[in-house]
């Protein structure tokens, strides 16, 4: 920024460019356009300050950017082209709507005399993206730029975050003006009131079975170790929504599990037995709540606590004995200060709930030769640090139900069932989370929607651990279909190519597993490659999950119907 009293003539790429740096980026995911040459052309004379990660499909790049948003708390940029560029990045936006996350994607868009006439690729973004983003809008001068970058941010990042998309007419990077930046600045998020604290412990000493769930977006390490502080303290025991185990400490001894996919029988009981639910930072929606049947709507059984930052979502579905519109972080920090509840009367309970969790995640094998329990009890063992990414997909029932997940961030899902999100999630990873090991779960169906993103690691010399499960079909496809229409399969075959083979194309390590005994030799070559590594885990489709044959859910149906 520009020390005279009359900020410099700048270009709107360049002006654009600068204003990103002042609200902190410093990468931005993208495929290259047309509509933005500006603006790429400014990165040039900008160095390490903002650098570009090229990308080969704009899912990919928002998949990344989205990814970056989770781990860093600050918004993940994406730029993409106009048409189909905005339209493939989409699904990133999605992805960061239901998952809570910061997130900027930048659209470059037609000339501005050119709108309203269905010109090449023209979009009307902000209507296209309304439903979508929490945020959306469209640019109309260079000299607005810094105020529209600003606005994104703090749409991106106020209150419950989530994505912002602006879209940028391509003359508008092109034309020159004179304008200063605008410096970034911290939300503070809203805290909860002394009244609200003291009626939150009323409550929780008038229990005899609370059952505590945090989730959501707007964590940081601090805040996971304050929630984490006030659940051992009131020996409460503790539950995470759908993709949100990181933020207690698997081996805290308030943990008892994960309200996912696939709950286990004794979490989803301790729900509906539980007399207060304390809520914090998660939606309740109907992964968590196993389609709305663990907890009612709108009136539950159980008393319920809702702490969320969204005003708007505290009894939209649910009616909560008492509402609190906070953020995580400050919500989190006054709760590590409250008075513990002593002597706490549920802590046989809590107990009761640990031990449970502890027998669920003993490994317990599954059919086939390779045993995918195993696979991950001994990564978890080797890489106990790492950032764990996983796209959509049965198979990503191992490491939920499996790995032990010990500090915040460490997990990276997306909680709206998007395929493909795992590999690009790990390569952002590598960039942000320096230092740490990062593995990435994927399924042959998942990988293949974005392992074009191959060539993206090899280009920037990314290396994460990809560890592709091959049992040769959707395997969550086969699964409904086996439960709804047994024996009539349609649709969910695949013809895989070689997965090594093709990781190596791209300049990875790549071996191919099908026994448990091979997997640990591999795995040791793998992280002693120095670049990306890719293990194809051939496993048998009968594991359809950690809990079921998928030859017994057909049988299971035909008997029930019978």
């Amino acid at each position: 920024m520009s020390t005279s009293s009359t900020p410099p003539r700048r270009s709107g790429g360049e002006i654009l460019a600068d204003a990103l740096i002042a609200q902190g980026a410093d990468l931005v995911f993208t495929v290259p356009g047309e509509s933005f040459l500006p603006f790429l052309d400014a990165l040039a004379d900008r160095g390490e300050r903002l650098r570009p990660i090229t990308c080969r499909q704009e899912g990919g790049a928002a998949y990344m950017a989205e990814a970056y948003g989770k781990l860093t708390g600050r918004p993940g940029v994406c730029f993409v082209t106009r048409g189909p560029g905005a339209c493939n990045a989409s699904v990133g936006v999605h992805t960061a709507f239901q998952d809570s996350t910061p997130m900027l994607l930048l659209v470059g868009q037609v000339k501005r005399g050119h709108r309203g006439r269905e010109a090449f690729q023209e979009v009307d973004f902000p209507r296209m993206f309304a439903p979508l983003a929490k945020w959306a809008g469209e640019v109309d001068t260079a000299a607005r730029l810094p105020e529209w970058i600003a606005r994104a941010y703090a749409a991106a990042t106020a209150g419950r975050p989530g994505p912002a998309v602006l879209s940028i007419p391509e003359d508008v990077l092109n034309e020159a003006a004179e304008v200063a930046d605008v410096a970034g600045f911290n939300i503070a998020p809203a805290a909860p009131r002394g009244y609200d604290l003291a009626t939150l412990r009323a409550l929780l000493a008038s229990a005899h079975r609370p059952l505590m769930v945090v989730g959501g977006g707007g964590w940081r390490a601090e805040s996971a170790a304050a929630i984490t502080a006030f659940a051992k303290s009131n020996d409460v025991p503790v539950a995470a929504s759908f993709r949100c185990q990181d933020i207690v400490d698997n081996e805290c001894p308030c943990y008892v599990g994960e309200l996912g996919t696939s709950v286990s029988p004794s979490l989803a009981r301790a729900v509906r037995e539980a007399d207060l639910l304390l809520v914090v930072g998660a939606r309740l929606g109907d992964t968590t709540t196993n389609g709305y049947t663990l907890v009612e709507a709108p009136q539950p059984s159980q008393a319920l606590i809702h702490i969320h930052p969204d005003p708007e979502e505290l009894g939209r579905v649910f009616r909560p004995s008492l509402g609190i519109a906070a953020g995580v972080g400050p919500t989190a920090a006054a709760l590590a200060d409250v008075v513990p509840v002593a002597p706490a009367p549920w802590r046989e309970w809590t107990a009761a709930l640990r031990r449970e969790h502890l027998a669920e995640r003993t490994p317990a094998g599954c059919p086939g030769d390779l045993d995918m329990s195993q696979v991950v009890t001994i990564l978890n063992e080797r890489l106990p640090d790492a950032v764990v990414a996983n796209g959509a997909g049965n198979f990503s029932g191992w490491p939920q139900r499996y790995w032990r997940f010990r500090r915040y961030p460490s997990q990276l899902g997306p909680t709206n069932g998007s395929m493909g999100y795992g590999l690009p999630a790990a390569l952002a990873a590598t960039l942000v989370a320096a230092g740490r090991p990062v593995v990435c779960f994927t399924g042959d169906g998942d990988f293949l929607m974005t392992a074009q993103e191959m060539a993206t690691a090899s280009l920037h010399g990314l290396a994460p651990l990809v560890l592709v499960i091959d049992n040769g079909i959707y395997g969550t496809i086969r699964m409904h279909q086996e439960r709804s229409f047994p024996g009539r399969v349609v649709a969910s075959d695949l013809a895989n190519p070689d997965f090594a083979a093709f990781a190596r194309s791209f300049g990875a390590h790549a071996e191919t597993v099908t026994r448990t005994e091979e997997f640990a030799p591999a795995l040791e070559r793998a992280l002693g490659a120095g670049r990306a590594a890719v293990l194809h885990l051939k496993v048998d489709p009968q594991a359809i999950t950690t809990r079921a044959r998928l030859s017994d859910i057909g049988r299971d149906r035909t008997r029930s119907a019978s």
